[in-house]
C-alpha cells in the first residue's frame, strides 16, 4: 500500500503545511502548472516526486517533465496530465488514450476546481485535486491525500486552506 499527496497549480508558490499533511505520503504527485522550478525542488525535497508540466510552465519545467505521465503505482494503472477535462468531456487529446486503454485513476488538474468522479463508462476513477496556488480565482487551496492498495483507491481526503 502506498499514500499519495497529490496537488496541482501551486503557480510558484509552496503552502507551509505541505511537509506536514505530506508526511504521511509516500509521494507527491503533481498535476501541472508548477509556476516555478524552485517549487518542484521543494516539493522533491519533502517526498519523491513525480508530475506533468502545465500550460505556464515554461522550459525548465517542461524538460523535466512530460504532458502526459503513465505508470504503475501498486497494482494501479495512473495517467496524470494538466489538462485532461472530465468524464463525458475529456480534451482531444486525452479522449482518444483513455478510450483506447483505459487507466484505473486519470487525474488532471487546470481548472482550479477540486473534483473527484467515477467515469462509469471507462471504468476509471477522475481525481482533479484544485489549485494548490495562490493565483487564480478559487478562494480556497486544495489538496489530496489518498492511498492506493492493490488497485484500489482508499482513504481520500481532501486538504483546504483559507487562501490567502
Amino acid at each position: 500500500m502506498k499514500r499519495i499527496g497529490l496537488l496541482s497549480d501551486t503557480h510558484g508558490f509552496v503552502h507551509p503545511e505541505i511537509p506536514r499533511i505530506f508526511s504521511s505520503c509516500d509521494e507527491i504527485w503533481h498535476a501541472g502548472d508548477f509556476g516555478s522550478l524552485k517549487v518542484a525542488e521543494e516539493l522533491n525535497s519533502i517526498k519523491p516526486l513525480r508530475g506533468v508540466h502545465g500550460n505556464i510552465d515554461g522550459q525548465e519545467i517542461r524538460r523535466i517533465y512530460p504532458r502526459f505521465l503513465r505508470f504503475h503505482c501498486e497494482d494501479a494503472d495512473i495517467l496524470v496530465t494538466h489538462i485532461g477535462g472530465y468524464p463525458d468531456r475529456y480534451t482531444p487529446e486525452v479522449r482518444p488514450i483513455i478510450e483506447s486503454g483505459p487507466p484505473d485513476v486519470f487525474i488532471s488538474g487546470h481548472s482550479h476546481i477540486l473534483k473527484v468522479m467515477p467515469d462509469q463508462r471507462n471504468q476509471l476513477l477522475h481525481i482533479n485535486p484544485g489549485a494548490a496556488g495562490k493565483s487564480g480565482f478559487h478562494r480556497v487551496i486544495t489538496m489530496v491525500r489518498f492511498s492506493i492498495d492493490s488497485k484500489q483507491i482508499k482513504d481520500l481526503e481532501v486538504v483546504e486552506f483559507k487562501r490567502y
